[in-house]
C-alpha cells in the first residue's frame, strides 16, 4: 500500500478537513493503526495529531454513534 498523503504530494494534515479525517477513523471512533490506514509513518502521527486536535476544538465528535 502507499500512502494516501505521499501519493497526492500533501505536506501537512489538516485537521480542518474533517472528511478526510473520517476515513481514518474506525466505526466506533478509534484511529486506525498504520497497518489498516496504509500511511507511512511521518503521515500516521501527523494524521493522528490532527484527529485528537479536531476532536479537542469539537470539530470531530470523540464517539462515533453506530447506525
Amino acid at each position: 500500500m502507499d500512502c494516501y498523503f505521499c501519493k497526492k504530494n500533501i505536506q501537512e494534515v489538516d485537521f480542518k478537513e474533517t472528511d478526510l479525517l473520517n476515513r481514518f477513523i474506525s466505526s466506533l471512533g478509534k484511529i486506525r493503526p498504520r497497518k489498516k490506514t496504509g500511511l507511512c509513518a511521518k503521515h500516521q502521527r501527523m494524521m493522528s495529531g490532527a484527529v485528537k486536535r479536531a476532536r479537542h476544538l469539537g470539530l470531530l465528535s470523540p464517539t462515533r454513534k453506530s447506525h
